[in-house]
């Protein structure tokens, strides 16, 4: 096995280099700095030159309020370059693993965990184009993995629970969304169950957020408490805190998928936050 991993700069990417190179797997990881996804001739160039056996898609284009305003250049990132990835796939007979998102999903008709085959109605054009991402894949490759991940927080990059920590050592006070319901997701455990689905060739669609559910407000204060800062936490609703882009009610994922298919769910989030705040440290 000869893994290309994309995005390695981010959170995930950098995670799942990591547990490769753990597992003694030959990897390479790369980034917009080593060539450009929106251009066809580079990904192809770039992809023949390392000729891995599974190329592990973890870049995107992830601002997703700042996507309403540059649809066009999302959609080259997320749409276009990872087509052009499945094709180089495709070319060299190479496998590929695509890192999709709970966004696909409408967010807000179903009170359940969401399953893999529900129907999908993205409300933003981040969500859009992660789905189209997938068709992509789909449409190119006869065999591939897409897992599905929420509220993704890692060592590399920023997230919710950083942004969080650096807010709570200068404020007292915070206010936050209380009536969005996720799982958070440590990326140190997805890449682990992402190399275990690699290895396995059981090809589909899973989802894999770390186990347990709560909400942005409910999480908060859990940092908080956790990383022993005085903080206030102020729940506000959805409605009180308007973005550019629609955000998802429900970002609970079932993850039947995962565990009909043999493998094991993920930790909870509590104990993946412990865990994460003493990387961090």
């Amino acid at each position: 096995m000869k893994v290309l991993v994309t995005g390695v700069a981010g959170q995930l990417g950098y995670d799942i280099t990591a547990r490769l190179t753990k597992n003694g797997i030959e990897n390479k990881g790369v980034d917009i700095a080593d060539f450009d996804l929106t251009d066809k001739d580079a990904v192809f160039a770039a992809v023949a030159a390392y000729a891995p056996t599974h190329i592990v898609h973890c870049a995107a284009y992830t601002a997703v309020d700042k996507a309403e305003e540059e649809r066009e250049l999302c959609t080259r990132v997320n749409v276009d370059g990872t087509r052009f990835l499945a094709q180089a796939c495709a070319e060299i007979g190479a496998e590929m693993m695509y890192f999709s998102t709970d966004y696909v999903f409408d967010g807000f008709s179903k009170a359940d965990p969401w399953e893999v085959g529900d129907p999908k109605s993205p409300q933003n054009h981040y969500g859009m184009t992660k789905y189209m991402g997938e068709l992509a894949v789909q449409e190119t490759l006869e065999h591939c993995y897409i897992l599905r991940i929420s509220w993704v927080f890692g060592k590399n990059g920023g997230n919710f629970v950083k942004t969080m920590l650096r807010l709570g050592k200068e404020r007292d006070h915070l206010t936050v969304v209380s009536d969005q319901h996720g799982a958070p997701t440590y990326t140190y455990d997805v890449a682990k169950t992402a190399c275990e689905i690699l290895r396995s060739g059981k090809h589909g669609v899973y989802h894999t957020p770390n186990a347990g559910e709560t909400t942005w407000y409910e999480f908060a204060k859990e940092i908080f408490a956790l990383a022993g800062l005085e903080v206030t936490v102020t729940p506000v609703t959805t409605a009180d805190y308007p973005t550019a882009a629609k955000r998802p009610m429900n970002s609970r994922l079932s993850v039947h998928s995962l565990t009909d298919a043999g493998f094991t769910s993920l930790p909870h989030y509590s104990d993946a936050l412990q865990r994460y705040l003493k990387e961090l440290e």
